[in-house]
């Protein structure tokens, strides 16, 4: 399949592109995360940094339904708008963030408010290939798994973990299908399994977040819980892009654990982005 990490951008008038950062205050299993320190940087704040950090980038914008956390941003500099607390997801979110802008993006792209660990080249990527492709109407990206890490996945599964999707796509890199079960089904041995794992990460034309805002869930979502279904089961084409971590660790923080689990990471692996 084509590597979207190496195509440029073309050289005409590029679309506007625009990365909205959904971030509620509420959470179940740790309230006021987006707000958490990490290594001394708020959450959020570190988000926001590898969002900037974005070539062909125009606007970054924090999209909440919390004074705290509009507080929050602007006082470390970013933007924040406030959208309805009846949004059912960062995606609705999102879209509400974009109609309040002036100038609408072409581009958006929706980036979890605890990515923490994304490295900016993987949201570059996104960009990239729906820059090179006026057609594509939505991106994604996925990593190819090791044969250990799939066996890892594998084990976590039989022991009833849902963490972990896995996307399989055809040889334009086209989805074909998301699960939270490992896709391909591998039968027998094999050193390397054509196996991906999803990142929870979008970039839309702004047509298509306005109908995906518009369509009721289908049976597929229903009963996976991926929103990503959505798309493919009403027809929208959803373009994996293929990335590489470059020796970095993936991790998200779900859980007040996890920030332990981080600090240790980035003391380890180094910062991606500048902090101060």
């Amino acid at each position: 399949m084509t590597d979207f990490q190496a195509t440029q951008p073309p050289s005409q008038i590029a679309p506007s592109v625009a990365i909205i950062i959904p971030a509620r205050y509420g959470s179940s299993r740790f309230p006021g995360k987006p707000m958490a320190p990490i290594a001394g940087v708020p959450m959020l704040e570190r988000v926001w940094r590898i969002a900037r950090a974005v070539p062909h980038v125009g606007q970054v914008i924090v999209a909440t339904d919390d004074q705290r956390i509009v507080d929050l941003v602007t006082g470390f500099g970013g933007d924040a708008v406030m959208t309805p607390e009846s949004c059912r997801n960062g995606t609705e979110r999102s879209l509400a963030a974009i109609d309040q802008m002036h100038n609408k993006p072409d581009i958006i792209l929706n980036l979890q408010g605890d990515a923490v660990l994304t490295p900016p080249w993987i949201l570059e990527a996104l960009v990239n290939a729906m820059l090179a492709n006026p057609d594509l109407p939505m991106a994604t990206p996925a990593t190819r798994m090791s044969a250990a890490q799939v066996d890892d996945l594998v084990a976590s599964k039989a022991n009833g973990q849902v963490g972990g999707t896995t996307v399989t796509f055809d040889y334009t890199g086209r989805a074909l299908y998301f699960s939270k079960r490992v896709i391909p089904f591998i039968r027998g041995t094999h050193d390397t399994p054509p196996v991906y794992r999803h990142i929870g990460l979008y970039a839309y034309r702004r047509a298509t977040l306005e109908r995906l805002c518009q369509l009721q869930p289908g049976p597929l979502e229903t009963v996976e819980q991926l929103e990503q279904l959505r798309a493919l089961e009403n027809g929208i084409p959803i373009q994996v892009v293929t990335v590489d971590y470059r020796g970095r660790t993936h991790w998200s923080v779900d859980a007040p654990d996890d920030v332990t689990m981080v600090e240790k990471l980035i003391a380890e692996e180094g910062e991606l982005v500048e902090t101060a």
